[in-house]
């Protein structure tokens, strides 16, 4: 007999970073694996994860993300002592480590996290190498999405 499971999420997604796109001009984009305690996965399932103000570093041939807030559930948590802003390790072969130190050290690129989604049982996590904007650069964007909005509407108006 089969359960009828009610995902909340049918997506997958289980946190955005959208402050990112405004923030940084975002180039090469990486998938990562997150190394989790069981706590977390459970709060993940129930959607209490927050990487707004989370980036990536790299210690030791290693790279581990900063800032991510994952909140414990009371019930799933009663015997555990949590941490819910530790630094979490970060899957990544050799040869993608070597090419985010490369661009983080040589061209000053940063390593910035923009989603957290489920894919098939496994917490994947989407990060970019990133250049910060300055402010004309999001003042122009702005102009530009609006631009586009404006030609939208006179386009669907036409015809």
């Amino acid at each position: 007999m089969k359960k009828n499971k009610d995902n909340k999420n049918s997506s997958g997604t289980i946190a955005l970073n959208k402050k990112a796109r405004h923030d940084y001009h975002l180039e090469d984009k990486f998938e990562a694996g997150i190394a989790l305690q069981g706590w977390e996965l459970k709060s993940l399932r129930a959607g209490k994860a927050n990487i707004t103000d989370c980036y990536v570093i790299i210690q030791n041939g290693e790279a581990f993300l900063v800032g991510a807030r994952i909140s414990p559930l009371t019930q799933a948590s009663t015997h555990v002592i949590c941490e819910p802003d530790r630094s979490r390790k970060l899957l990544l072969n050799k040869r993608e480590l070597d090419r985010l130190m490369g661009a983080r050290d040589r061209q000053g690129y940063s390593i910035i996290a923009t989603a957290m989604y489920w894919k098939k049982c496994w917490v994947k996590l989407e990060i970019y190498l990133a250049k910060g904007k300055q402010a004309h650069d999001k003042r122009d964007a702005i102009k530009d999405r609006d631009w586009q909005r404006q030609k939208e509407r006179v386009m669907k108006k036409t015809l």
